[in-house]
C-alpha cells in the first residue's frame, strides 16, 4: 500500500502530465456536503487527515493543508508536517496562500464540481495578482492517481414515510412552485443531498452517518420534478412513492440536462450548488438567479410531527447513555476500558433499543489528552485506557426513524484535580446561561454565543469551535442556516421550531477537553407584561451531567437550581426506562446538588 509521501509524489507527476503547477483538493462532494461518501474522501487519501472540514494545496515544491480551530492538533498528529504546511483558518485561507505562493505565469487547476462559484472568483483574483492563472480541470487529477478509489454508494434509495416526516412531498413541491412563482423563476436547481431527502421525503445510506442517497433535483414551477438518481438505486416502491408528479433519470444524466434551460429563469444556490452547475446552466442561456435553496429554512423548522418525533427519539437515546454512563461508573474505576471499548459499549447501548438506524457521526471517545483534540476520532494506533484522576469525553448520537441526536458528556474518572472541576464548571455556567436565555425575535444565534463564552472569558480561556449547530430530521447531525457562534455563520435569525446544540467546552492540549452538548428547541414565549414578542429554549436532551466534575460553590442559587431541576427531569423521563443497577445509580447521579 502507498505510503501518503508516494500519493503526493504520484499527484504531482500526474500535474506534470496535465499541464499544472498544482491543484486544491477540497473535502468535499459534488454536492457540496460537509460529510462525503467514500469515493469522495480525497483529501484523506492523500494527506490521512481524517476531520470533517479542510481543504489543502499541492504545488510543485509546496503544499499546504487548512483547517479549522478544532482540528490545529489533530492535523498535526495525521498530517506529515515534513511534506505539509499547516494553515489555520479563518486566519489564513486556500486562495490568500495561493496568492502569496503560486509561481508567477502558474496555471493552479481545480475541480469545478468540487467549488463554489465565489471560492472560484476569490482565487482567481488572488492568483490574477500574481500573474498566474486558475483552471478548471475535466477531470479530477487526484481520481487519475487513486487507483484503488472506491465506487460510489449502490445503495438503495428508502422511502421517509409521512409519519417520520409530518408533511407529504406533494405539499413540499407545491409550496416550491408557489416560491418559484414569488421569484419570477421557472425552475430550481437542487443539489444539496439533505435538501432532495427532505423536498421528496427519501432517505438512503450513501454517506456513512448521514441517510442520504446521491442525487440532483430540478423543482418546477408546474411542481413537478426531475430527480437524478442512479437506477439501481431505485425501486418501484420508491417510484410509488415519488407519485406521477416526480420524473426519474439517470444521475450521469445530470449535466447534461443543465444545458436545456435555454431562455428559462433557473435558481441555483450559491453556497450549495458547485461551480460547474451555474456554467452548464449558463451554457444553455439559461437566466440564473443565484438564491438560496427554497428547502435550507423549512427544513430547519421543524413541525410538530418532527418535533414530537425527535423528542421520542431523545427519550430513547438518553436511556441508551444512561445506561452506557452507569456501565462506565462500574469498569472505568478499574483501568480496564479503552476508548476503543466504550465508543463499542455505548454503540451497543444504543442497538438494543432496536431502532437505531446508524450513529449520527463517528463517536469522539476521547481520554485524558486525547480529549482535548476537538474532533478527535480514536483508532488502534491512538486508543487509550481510560485512567482515574482524568476527565473522559464522549461526544455521540444516533440516528433514528424519528430524530437524530447529539450529545456530549465529560466524565470525572475518579477524583480528578480542583483545576479541572472549576473549568468543567465554568463549560457548565456558560451551558445553564445559553440554556435559560430569552430573546426577542429577530435575534441571531451570534448574538447568544457571549452568553455560553463569558465565565470562561472572565478567566482568559476560551474555546475554538462554535457553540451551537443545527440539527436536522433523520438528516445531517449538522444543519443549517441556523448556528449559535460568533465566526463561520450565526447570522440565522433563530425561529421556533429551530433544533440546536448547546455545547460550549474547554480544551486544554496534552491534558484534558470539556464539553457539555444538549439539544435545544427554540420555542416562543410568553413574558406577562412583555412588550416584544420573546424566545428561548426548550432542552431536549436527558442524561445526567457528573456531579463529581461540579464545584458547586462556584454556582449561583439560580444555576444550582437549573442543574437540580435538569437532573428531575432526567429522573422522570429516562427513570422510567431504567430497572436495578442502572436506576439505582440514576437516582443518586441526579441527586440534588
Amino acid at each position: 500500500m502507498s505510503t501518503h509521501e508516494d500519493r503526493l509524489k504520484a499527484l504531482r507527476a500526474q500535474l506534470e502530465r496535465d499541464g499544472l503547477d498544482g491543484f486544491v483538493i477540497p473535502l468535499t462532494d459534488e454536492h457540496m456536503s460537509e460529510y462525503v461518501g467514500a469515493y469522495a474522501q480525497r483529501l484523506a487519501w492523500l494527506t490521512g487527515f481524517q476531520g470533517s472540514a479542510g481543504s489543502a494545496v499541492v504545488l510543485a515544491q509546496d503544499a499546504a493543508i487548512f483547517v479549522d480551530g478544532r482540528y490545529t492538533l489533530q492535523v498535526r498528529e495525521q498530517v506529515d508536517g515534513a511534506h505539509w504546511q499547516y494553515e489555520g483558518v479563518p486566519q489564513s485561507s486556500v486562495a490568500g496562500w495561493l496568492g502569496q505562493h503560486a509561481p508567477e505565469g502558474a496555471r493552479i487547476g481545480y475541480d469545478p464540481w468540487l467549488h463554489t462559484r465565489a471560492w472560484v472568483k476569490a482565487a482567481g483574483e488572488a492568483l490574477a495578482e500574481r500573474g498566474a492563472t486558475l483552471v478548471a480541470v475535466n477531470a479530477n487529477p487526484v481520481d487519475a492517481v487513486w487507483t484503488d478509489r472506491p465506487a460510489p454508494s449502490a445503495a438503495k434509495v428508502m422511502a421517509h414515510d409521512d409519519c417520520y416526516a409530518g408533511q407529504g412531498a406533494a405539499d413540499k413541491l407545491q409550496a416550491m412552485a408557489q416560491w418559484l412563482a414569488a421569484a419570477r423563476a421557472d425552475a430550481v436547481v437542487l443539489s444539496a443531498l439533505d435538501s432532495i431527502a427532505w423536498t421528496f421525503n427519501i432517505r438512503g445510506s450513501d454517506v456513512a452517518r448521514t441517510p442520504v442517497a446521491l442525487a440532483y433535483a430540478v423543482v418546477h414551477a408546474d411542481a413537478t420534478a426531475d430527480l437524478y438518481v442512479a437506477p439501481e438505486k431505485i425501486d418501484d416502491a420508491v417510484v410509488r412513492h415519488l407519485g406521477q408528479a416526480v420524473r426519474v433519470h439517470d444521475r450521469a444524466d445530470f449535466a447534461q440536462a443543465l444545458a436545456g434551460f435555454d431562455g428559462r429563469t433557473v435558481v441555483a444556490d450559491p453556497d450549495r450548488a458547485v461551480a460547474a452547475i451555474f456554467e452548464a446552466l449558463e451554457a444553455g442561456d439559461a437566466h440564473v438567479l443565484a438564491l438560496r435553496d427554497p428547502a435550507v429554512l423549512p427544513k430547519a423548522i421543524k413541525n410538530e410531527v418532527e418535533i414530537a418525533g425527535h423528542k421520542a427519539a431523545q427519550l430513547r437515546d438518553g436511556a441508551a447513555l444512561s445506561r452506557f454512563l452507569h456501565w462506565l461508573s462500574v469498569e472505568a474505576p478499574q483501568g480496564e476500558v479503552d476508548e476503543l471499548g466504550a465508543a463499542a459499549r455505548l454503540e451497543a447501548f444504543r442497538r438494543d433499543t432496536g431502532e437505531l438506524q446508524d450513529l449520527s457521526f463517528d463517536t469522539i471517545s476521547g481520554a485524558g489528552p486525547n480529549g482535548a483534540v476537538v474532533h478527535y476520532r480514536v483508532d488502534d494506533n491512538t486508543n487509550r485506557r481510560i485512567e482515574p484522576g482524568t476527565f473522559y469525553l464522549v461526544d455521540s448520537g444516533g440516528q433514528y426513524r424519528d430524530g437524530t441526536t447529539d450529545v456530549t458528556r465529560t466524565i470525572a474518572i475518579g477524583v480528578v484535580s480542583d483545576e479541572m472541576k472549576r473549568r468543567f464548571t465554568l463549560v457548565l455556567k456558560g451551558h445553564i446561561a445559553l440554556a435559560r436565555a430569552q430573546f426577542p425575535t429577530g435575534t441571531r444565534g451570534g448574538q447568544l454565543d457571549i452568553l455560553a463564552r463569558q465565565f470562561l472569558w472572565a478567566e482568559g480561556l476560551d474555546y475554538a469551535h462554535g457553540t451551537g449547530h443545527g440539527v436536522g430530521s433523520f438528516l445531517s447531525v449538522h444543519e443549517g442556516p441556523q448556528r449559535i457562534a460568533t465566526f463561520g455563520g450565526g447570522d440565522e435569525p433563530l425561529q421556533p421550531g429551530m433544533i440546536l446544540s448547546n455545547e460550549p467546552g474547554y480544551y486544554k492540549a496534552g491534558e484534558y477537553g470539556i464539553r457539555i452538548e444538549n439539544l435545544v428547541l427554540v420555542e416562543p414565549r410568553d413574558v406577562p407584561g412583555g412588550e416584544r414578542a420573546m424566545m428561548g429554549f426548550e432542552t431536549l436532551t436527558f442524561a445526567p451531567i457528573d456531579r463529581h466534575a461540579i464545584a458547586a460553590e462556584l454556582l449561583t442559587s439560580d444555576e444550582r437550581a437549573w442543574v437540580d431541576g435538569y437532573h428531575a427531569m432526567v429522573l422522570e423521563r429516562i427513570g422510567p426506562q431504567l430497572e436495578g443497577d442502572a436506576l439505582a445509580w440514576l437516582n443518586g447521579a441526579c441527586a440534588p446538588l
